[in-house]
């Protein structure tokens, strides 16, 4: 399984790099939405899952996940966000994620998350 990180925070890739390993996931790294996109499209064959950071420069996540939905509307996208107000998934939801999980992040949450939307999208 190949899995797309977001995240203009390096120090959060250490994180996900040891979370995914033990999970047999092979992880691309995005800093902000641009580069996402750009690695989306380069890659969309062999990714499986995105996970977006809502707030990155350059490009948000939530018009990286709107230009990613106009390439592949299947591909599930989990949102990240530090914010967890109704607005902010409403907002979340609406620019084209599947589900969300809020800052800080629980490993078993985001695993668990992970696994179901694998599964919903097989």
């Amino acid at each position: 399984m190949n899995i797309l990180i977001a995240d203009d925070e390096v120090i959060n890739h250490y994180f996900y790099q040891e979370m995914f390993d033990a999970s047999k996931f092979e992880i691309l790294f995005a800093k902000n939405g641009l580069e996402a996109l750009e690695i989306f499209k380069q890659n969309e064959d062999k990714i499986d899952i995105v996970l977006m950071d809502m707030e990155m420069p350059i490009m948000s996540g939530y018009e990286a996940t709107k230009e990613i939905r106009k390439i592949n509307s299947q591909i599930p996208i989990l949102a990240q966000t530090a914010h967890a107000f109704k607005e902010d998934l409403t907002k979340v939801l609406s620019a084209g994620c599947d589900d969300f999980i809020s800052k800080p992040i629980k490993e078993d949450e985001l695993l668990a998350k992970t696994q179901k939307l694998l599964k919903i999208s097989e």
